[in-house]
């Protein structure tokens, strides 16, 4: 049925009218090769360029000076290649206009009927802001006190369930409804807000700000945080450096 109504269509839908009115959304189709085919206005206003013509047939690493580039040419290259989606990953991104901000991205393959994959769609949304007036939120208020009061030994996620009077599974649905994440997501995002906040405002030590936010040892910090933002936490520094 969707077919019949597409197929009538005087030029292929893309969604990008759509997505050009979704402020805090950036969309994109790529190619193959991980060029950008079309794009939102979000994501024309990140990058810091005048209109989509400066975005239209580059790629991430053209855009994004190294390596800032480098994280989301690995991960269209893993979709393209597997054919396999990456679903609601929570990333931290720094884009060169100088925005820095947490969001949830899926990119999906674009396959033909026999199945070979021809391109990708992707999004990546802002997270929410959670209204700190709300009833849900006072209900959780207090095992989200603790938490980051005390990000340099983190408690677990069954701890701070318990401080909120709930089980587990209550506290993950009451994050996802306010937050959009899971508590588990929410108490990573805690730790490295915080050393990303050393990171870029002081000159702290790296392996002081991995202690600082909780983590045995500066290897396991750097794994987590070029996971979570694609850079190492020097080169992180570096990137805002420049941008100050």
């Amino acid at each position: 049925m969707i077919a019949e109504v597409l197929s009538q269509l005087g030029e292929p839908f893309t969604g990008e009218e759509l997505f050009d009115h979704l402020s805090d959304c950036v969309f994109f189709i790529k190619n193959t090769e991980g060029q950008y085919l079309v794009v939102n206005k979000t994501l024309v206003d990140r990058c810091g360029v005048q209109s989509k013509q400066d975005l239209i047939g580059r790629t991430a690493e053209q855009l994004l000076r190294a390596p800032l580039g480098a994280r989301f040419t690995d991960q269209d290259q893993r979709v393209l290649r597997t054919g396999k989606p990456l679903l609601s990953q929570l990333e931290l991104h720094v884009y060169p206009s100088g925005a820095v901000g947490w969001c949830m991205t899926t990119k999906l393959p674009l396959k033909k009927p026999s199945g070979a994959v021809v391109g990708l769609v992707g999004v990546s949304q802002d997270l929410r802001v959670p209204n700190n007036e709300a009833e849900e939120y006072s209900q959780i208020a207090a095992a989200l006190k603790h938490a980051k009061e005390n990000l340099s030994a983190p408690p677990s996620v069954a701890a701070l369930a318990s401080i909120a009077g709930m089980s587990r599974y209550q506290l993950d649905r009451r994050m996802r409804r306010i937050f959009g994440i899971t508590a588990g997501q929410w108490l990573m995002k805690a730790r490295i807000d915080l050393a990303e906040g050393l990171l870029a405002e002081t000159n702290t030590p790296i392996a002081a700000v991995a202690l600082e936010a909780g983590y045995s040892d500066q290897s396991a910090f750097t794994r987590q945080f070029r996971m979570t933002t694609g850079l190492s936490p020097r080169e992180y520094r570096v990137a805002r450096s420049s941008k100050e």
